[in-house]
């Protein structure tokens, strides 16, 4: 078969959904693209929908959340990982922050370039949630000598304008109409437009220092409540005040047909789980959860700039809509790739025969990162060399390829499922889990009353083979709404592998199911262990291989 560059496929009825949510300059509620892992969300992101979402008046500001995890993202070289993020070692909130902050930092300027936010609409902004006068003044007297206090009758109008002189003296005017890009060829404008161009652009640096000195004065509050582990809206606010500010600022300069900005968040369920280095900020759930609700708020009140937060969380498939407020608090489009005949008609001939794509579709499905990792496989010198030498068939790089997930997928997902068990079953025995949780029913209801590490191990072990055995024979299918089964959301083990990512709980139809039929067999057929590896997986996964990563323009050459 000729080698061919493999090709992003375009899903018209998905697309046309999201494209439809787009084109509105304002929209009342975020929208959440949901599915299970290597269904590929992130490709049609990327590959289909930004190039479209950058055109004539459409500008869309990207943000992932787990590009700043080097081992498991293809800016780094690595591949995204087939488990939960929360596998991974977790970013710190301050990468995450400053990720967003600098992407609608860079979507205001451009904004300000195209003349939609004034200084005057960003002070109007501002003073309607924050008292600005105490801070500006601050600003202002941090220029002068502590002789020339400014007086206290002055208007918080006045006191905005004298910042914007003590500030525009302090920065550069070069450096001002670089970001405004005055000084390029073919950017001439008068000087009454220069003026108003720089006076927002001190502005947004204006408000950003205001934002800064108040969360400088909360700052003791901030550290007592990530110490103690309480709760506080208002700090949680001021934490998000600056990129909520900037949203709401986007979403008033919104204009059909001149400057419709949006804005993606990749990987939204990584900055739930980002931990604290500082007391900066208050915790990254707290955060995440103040983000959702202003943007929600801002929404509901509003109206905001259409925002897409992409995830393969099942957290944020049902229980997020629960935890926000009502089921239909998001806009939900969730997706499961291609069906068996979609899949075939992208993928026979191209780039399988038609016995070998029945074998694929029989063992693994046909979700996309199977067939996109057996194809880069099927390429390889190391697979091309082993069929020439061995005379093995293409079921022999099957069962290699399940065993390549069973080893680094399923087994180390496991591994820390088991380690979340331990921790319930410690939990329950410190109080922390509410007796009428535990008082009589299944097994895990009552998990060792000693102190016993070793009796821990077994019955985390237990439960976890027992419930994956009752899955199996359930045929890997719980309705946990159509069948009144809401309480196995309560039962560890379901928990556990959910958030470890090999289950997905899916929203419409409400089932509990493994991500993949792949993940699914390794999970029903365990027995991989690194030292019972046949030939095949280890010529095949040798440690001089690595999973490539082929972009749809990249040629397989030397894969």
């Amino acid at each position: 078969m000729v080698k061919k560059a493999w090709k992003v496929i375009p899903r018209p009825v998905l697309e046309t959904v999201l494209h439809n949510h787009a084109q509105h300059h304002r929209v009342p509620q975020p929208l959440i693209l949901h599915g299970p892992r290597g269904v590929g969300k992130t490709t049609l992101v990327i590959e289909r929908l930004l190039p479209e979402w950058n055109k004539g008046p459409h500008i869309t500001g990207y943000v992932d959340l787990a590009q700043s995890i080097k081992d498991h993202h293809p800016d780094h070289n690595s591949s995204y990982p087939w488990s939960s993020w929360s596998n991974c070692p977790p970013p710190t909130l301050t990468n995450l922050r400053n990720q967003l902050e600098q992407c609608l930092e860079s979507m205001a300027e451009k904004a300000v370039r195209r003349g939609t936010i004034s200084s005057q609409q960003i002070f109007a902004t501002m003073n309607k949630w924050h008292g600005l006068s105490t801070a500006l003044r601050r600003i202002i007297e941090s220029n002068k000598s502590s002789s020339n206090a400014v007086s206290d009758k002055l208007s918080s109008s006045v006191l905005w304008d004298r910042a914007l002189f003590s500030l525009s003296a302090r920065w550069n005017a070069a450096e001002i109409d670089g970001v405004l890009g005055l000084g390029n060829k073919g950017k001439a404008v008068s000087v009454e437009e220069a003026t108003y161009f720089r006076e927002a652009v001190v502005g947004l640096r204006l408000a950003k220092e205001v934002i800064k000195v108040q969360q400088g004065w909360r700052a003791n509050a901030v550290a007592h409540l990530n110490r103690s582990g309480g709760y506080s809206r208002s700090l949680a606010n001021s934490a998000t005040d600056w990129p909520c500010l900037l949203l709401e600022l986007l979403s008033q300069a919104a204009e059909i047909g001149f400057f419709q900005p949006k804005l993606v968040i990749n990987n939204i369920d990584v900055l739930r789980r980002a931990i604290l280095t500082d007391d900066s900020t208050v915790c990254a759930s707290m955060y995440h959860d103040s983000l959702l609700w202003r943007i929600i708020a801002l929404g509901v009140n509003e109206r905001c700039l259409p925002i897409v937060l992409v995830t393969s969380d099942s957290y944020y498939s049902y229980q997020a809509f629960l935890d926000f407020g009502f089921p239909d608090i998001f806009i939900s489009r969730e997706t499961f790739g291609w069906t068996p005949q979609e899949a075939k008609l992208h993928m026979v001939t191209d780039y399988f025969s038609h016995s070998e794509f029945a074998v694929v579709v029989e063992v693994l499905g046909p979700n996309p990162r199977h067939l996109f990792e057996l194809y880069a496989l099927k390429q390889s010198n190391h697979y091309q060399k082993f069929m020439e030498d061995s005379g093995s068939t293409f079921e022999d790089i099957i069962d290699a390829y399940l065993s390549y997930l069973q080893i680094t997928v399923v087994n180390p997902a496991m591994d820390i499922a088991l380690k979340i068990l331990q921790k319930f079953a410690v939990d329950a025995r410190s109080g922390r889990i509410p007796e009428d949780r535990l008082r009589f029913g299944a097994s895990w209801r009552h998990p060792p009353p000693i102190d016993n590490p070793t009796k821990r191990s077994e019955w985390a072990k237990l439960q976890l083979i027992d419930f994956v055995q009752s899955f199996v024979n359930a045929e890997f299918g719980l309705n946990y709404l159509a069948d009144c089964s809401l309480e196995i959301l309560e039962d560890p083990s379901a928990v556990a592998l959910v958030e470890v990512g090999l289950l997905y709980a899916q929203r419409d139809p409400s089932f509990i199911r493994p991500i993949s039929l792949g993940i699914q067999r390794c999970l029903a057929c365990p027995g991989e262990d690194a030292d019972e590896l046949p030939t095949v997986v280890l010529v095949l996964l040798a440690p001089n291989y690595s999973w490539p990563l082929l972009s749809p323009s990249a040629t397989t050459k030397g894969l």
